[in-house]
């Protein structure tokens, strides 16, 4: 079966510290009211041949009446499937999204006949690390980019057409890759038809929605109260970051970290077993709510061994202030 990186970690949740957390402030994000859930939301939609991915978000923000929102990772205009959007406070964690990898169902046709043998020879020679010029109609610096391909299935071969599944790092052009596949070949070759399934933690098999689904599910909530469907098709922003490792804290760290503090060890309740410093975290609360992005400072068993110290820098607030109360007397003082 094929897997993106994130999708094979084996991660244990391991207790470094038993905290309590006080009932009457945050709350689990099954349990936000409608208004909060769509603030902090993120929705996996299917996108159609023809819109930018920017005219995409754009129409999305304006169906549910939002003052933002933003997509995780551009499409092509002929490029259909996932595309993740981003509404209100969910914006913040559109960059992080880009480590889980994507995945796509790609139609590439060669110029030439083929060996099949040859065929699958070359293109199983592009998994690992490779490197790619962005194309000319990109909007981004020409300049050579090293991109990882994790895997390549090729899914049918019909004469000159071949259907394959490949998963990659965000980033990588599938339309260069076939190009580059048929340089290899001598045939030359381009990509007919591209289909993303997996962005990050999103896929085709779950939750995904069309445009029309969201302007009917606001639909059934503002004019029926009915908020069942919206609920569907907007999922909690803890969805976008299943693919990072996580801390967990106690409730005076979310506090301090909302006001800038870093997260040092004795805020720490429980972590995952397999950090190492440098990685990207979801630093969490106990009711499983996303307080901020961070940089680890230690690794876990650094974390389980240690009384004192900085677990994690902190890249990114995710959660506002007022959520939880200050409840430390020196403000500068991370907790």
């Amino acid at each position: 079966m094929n897997q993106l990186p994130w999708e094979k970690e084996k991660r244990n949740i391991i207790t470094k510290k038993e905290h309590t957390t006080n009932p009457n402030w945050g709350k689990l994000p099954s349990e936000r009211t409608i208004e909060e859930h769509i603030e902090n939301g993120v929705i996996n939609l299917n996108k159609n041949a023809g819109p930018t991915s920017h005219i995409v978000a754009n129409w999305a923000k304006k169906i549910l009446h939002v003052e933002k929102a933003g997509h995780g990772g551009t499409l092509d205009p002929n490029v259909t499937g996932c595309l993740i959007i981003a509404i209100g406070n969910s914006t913040k964690i559109l960059r992080t999204m880009l480590e889980g990898g994507k995945e796509y169902v790609c139609m590439m046709h060669i110029h030439k006949p083929a060996k099949e043998s040859e065929i699958r020879k070359v293109m199983g020679s592009f998994l690992g690390t490779i490197s790619q010029m962005p194309p000319k109609k990109s909007n981004v610096k020409r300049v050579l980019r090293t991109r990882t391909v994790y895997y390549i299935e090729i899914i049918e071969i019909k004469e000159q057409d071949v259907l394959f599944r490949v998963g990659c790092a965000a980033g990588t052009y599938i339309r260069t890759l076939c190009m580059d596949i048929g340089k290899k070949l001598k045939t030359g070759a381009h990509m007919q038809q591209l289909v993303r399934t997996k962005s990050g933690t999103f896929n085709d098999k779950e939750k995904l929605v069309t445009l029309q689904d969201l302007t009917d599910a606001y639909d059934f909530w503002k004019n029926d109260n009915n908020e069942k469907f919206l609920r569907y098709c907007i999922q909690p922003v803890e969805k976008a970051v299943e693919h990072i490792k996580k801390i967990w804290v106690g409730d005076a760290s979310v506090a301090a970290i909302c006001s800038g503090a870093k997260l040092a060890v004795p805020g720490v309740s429980k972590l995952h077993d397999n950090i190492n410093k440098g990685d990207l975290v979801a630093i969490m609360s106990l009711k499983e709510e996303l307080v901020a992005l961070g940089r680890a400072e230690m690794t876990s068993s650094e974390i389980m061994k240690n009384s004192k110290g900085i677990a994690t820098s902190i890249e990114r607030v995710v959660m506002p202030q007022h959520v939880y109360p200050k409840l430390w007397k020196n403000k500068n003082k991370p907790l």
